[in-house]
């Protein structure tokens, strides 16, 4: 079997990973607090070149594309002002904490609402916490001091949905709250789908690359002559 056929088939599997993450990219670009995702495209040509220069042993040749490790982009985004009581966002690091019914998780998304019983919610329900790891209690004026939520440092930060993560809190952050505010989303829609298009590109390239090789596969059968018996 011709190589080639792997190296164009695996390259199209690891665009149809980076199409999907881009698309879900496209879909947050107004989601508050929403970070992107990538995943590093490696093949042994880049892995040859990282191992020079440090003498590790490469290992088994392989000449696949491969979507390498899930990367989130963390880095803080400005706030934008809403005017609503209940919405805030964090200047700089840290994240809010919610109770959900997996355990807490952690977000920057602070589109907040109050419940029945008075406390302060996030979207799904899901009681925000403060500082001291309790809910938060809303006025009876549906208003609440930003300085009632908790910022929380969060290290081995892995991303579970769009807005929410699980993670190691240690600690109170350096980022302050703000009321009223939220944190835009991290999407860059014009990059993105400029990435989506050069994706597309390079998936259609993938394919070209086999038919190419196919047509080639069919014209070598073709051209080799049949085994016919003498007598």
């Amino acid at each position: 079997m011709d190589p080639g056929l792997y190296i164009a088939a695996s390259g199209m599997l690891a665009e149809q990973v980076q199409q999907g993450q881009l698309s879900n990219d496209l879909a947050n670009a107004s989601t508050p607090g929403y970070k992107t995702q990538a995943s590093e495209q490696q093949s042994f040509g880049a892995m040859l070149l990282a191992n020079t220069a440090t003498g590790q042993p490469i290992g088994t040749i392989d000449t696949r594309v491969t979507a390498g490790k899930t990367v989130t982009d963390t880095t803080p985004m400005p706030l934008q002002s809403t005017g609503q009581p209940l919405d805030f966002g964090i200047a700089g690091d840290g994240y809010f904490a919610v109770k959900t019914a997996q355990g807490v998780r952690y977000t920057r998304d602070g589109q907040f609402a109050s419940n029945a019983a008075g406390q302060l919610v996030d979207q799904n329900g899901d009681q925000v916490l403060g500082q001291n790891g309790q809910p938060i209690k809303v006025s009876a004026q549906g208003t609440l001091s930003a300085s009632a939520l908790g910022v929380f440092t969060v290290n081995n930060v892995t991303q579970q949905g769009n807005t929410l993560y699980s993670g190691a809190a240690s600690g109170k952050a350096s980022g302050v709250v703000h009321g009223g505010e939220l944190e835009e989303s991290g999407v860059d829609a014009i990059q993105t789908m400029t990435d989506m298009i050069a994706s597309l590109r390079a998936y259609q390239a993938g394919q070209s690359a086999i038919q190419s090789i196919d047509r080639t596969m069919q014209e070598d059968a073709s051209s080799v002559p049949s085994l016919g018996g003498g007598g």
